[in-house]
């Protein structure tokens, strides 16, 4: 049995280079001995030391250790965990230039990969900058040799839990209580049994989903409800999958909610429902989406991926009729109490599969004049077969991947004879690498 080679060594000296670009992930990307290097803490145009974190055959990985030459457009990132916590990539970047690189990488795709061109590039949706982050899932690490619980993201490019004191991107009622959760999460016997928190914040009221693997004593029970009262905080345990989740404190919790004023609509959600991250964002980006879809009184509309109604409710405001489509059971459930809380009548919800088959489903049989998607990262290619068949004369794309963005806007383009005219990104994830991004199809 031939053995394993071992992995070369990496270099251990500092390595001097200029920056090129920006890599989709947010990296400055150079070449040294006609080797690209993905370097993290650079910026195009700037010459920096770094010292290399991983070495592949087609490429390396590095950090920046020491800036010779700094970018314009480099700032001082204001959260000082920066370079460790892998929440942000981008802070050191100046919050302009951040939306032109998102735009950029989005043109980039277009061409490179569904070799497409929009007529017309959005202004940039844009919202603030630090404290957006209604939603996020947090890693829990009780570390023996220190003493104490760590809360927070992951490290750059590692498994590991940042030892975080605050984060400037949650929700201050979240983002700056971590010391207090991780003090509080450090007394309970179950400490080292307690992988993940869910977090998630309405428009009033916020809620923490606790990952326990092993059952929590009484005392742990009354140091969660504990804390909860204290920081004001609705606390849930789940023991097992999505259906496990239980409320602790208090027994029976207020929904969570938000509302969207422009088109008077109110959601309630759980905990654990999908919704998005930003929500001064989402109420601009619902406001787009009703703009260039343009939904008229004799409408027909269909809302795929829709979750528990966020784009379909608000249309159904405008539209003759809306038929929303979504692969979880919860999602379309909260949609249709949604519906019902806010006396929506002409809108109905089915539970598919969207990538697998669904020709067939009585609702992918119809004609509907507009079409709206929010698809995952995984894009909306299997269900765009039906395109054709559906006939719509307009159809809005949201998207939160822009290279399956770009795959499927060929498919509209060059199948299903669409127009491209106008796409535009969105700053849902401000200092992150992260694109969210609109595009808009007219029939030719």
């Amino acid at each position: 049995m031939s053995k394993r080679p071992k992995r070369k060594p990496l270099p251990t000296e500092p390595c001097l280079t200029e920056i090129e670009s920006l890599s989709p992930e947010g990296r400055g990307v150079a070449h040294v001995d006609g080797k690209a290097v993905f370097v993290f803490g650079a910026l195009p145009g700037e010459r920096v030391r770094f010292v290399y974190t991983s070495m592949y055959r087609d490429h390396a990985e590095g950090k920046t250790v020491e800036v010779l030459e700094a970018s314009p457009l480099r700032v001082e990132p204001r959260c000082p965990h920066f370079g460790v916590c892998g929440g942000c990539s981008l802070q050191h970047l100046a919050e302009d230039a951040q939306i032109e690189q998102k735009q950029h990488l989005l043109l980039e795709q277009f061409r490179r990969i569904g070799k497409v061109e929009p007529e017309s590039v959005f202004p940039p949706l844009t919202g603030p900058h630090w404290g957006y982050r209604h939603k996020a899932r947090l890693g829990v690490k009780w570390v023996a040799k220190k003493g104490k619980v760590l809360v927070g993201f992951r490290e750059q490019a590692s498994a590991f839990i940042a030892d975080l004191e605050t984060c400037a991107v949650l929700h201050p009622q979240v983002g700056e209580r971590l010391q207090p959760l991780a003090a509080m999460l450090a007394k309970l016997t179950i400490r080292d049994r307690l992988p993940q928190i869910e977090v998630a914040v309405g428009d009033v009221g916020a809620a923490l989903v606790f990952r326990v693997l092993a059952d929590p004593s009484p005392a742990d029970l009354e140091l969660l409800r504990s804390f909860g009262m204290e920081q004001d905080f609705d606390i849930h345990l789940q023991p097992g999958g999505p259906g496990s989740v239980a409320a602790l404190h208090p027994p029976e919790p207020e929904p969570l909610s938000y509302r969207l004023a422009g088109a008077g609509i109110e959601f309630r959600f759980q905990p654990t429902d999908f919704t998005q991250v930003n929500v001064e964002i989402n109420r601009r980006m619902v406001d787009r989406v009703l703009e260039i879809l343009d939904p008229q009184a004799d409408d027909h509309v269909l809302d795929l991926f829709c979750g528990i109604g966020n784009f379909t409710l608000p249309l159904a405001r405008k539209a003759g009729s809306v038929v929303g489509v979504e692969g979880s059971r919860e999602s379309v459930e909260r949609a249709r109490m949604n519906a019902q809380l806010n006396g929506i009548g002409n809108a109905e919800f089915h539970i598919a599969d969207l990538a697998g088959e669904t020709a067939d489903l009585a609702w992918a049989r119809l004609h509907y004049d507009k079409v709206l998607l929010d698809p995952s990262r995984a894009g909306a290619d299997g269900v765009l077969q039906l395109a054709t068949r559906w006939g719509a004369k307009r159809v809005v794309y949201v998207s939160c991947n822009p290279a399956t963005l770009a795959r499927d806007s060929g498919i509209l383009v060059h199948q299903h004879h669409y127009r491209l005219i106008g796409a535009g990104v969105m700053d849902m994830f401000p200092h992150t690498a992260h694109v969210e991004s609109i595009a808009l199809f007219e029939r030719s």
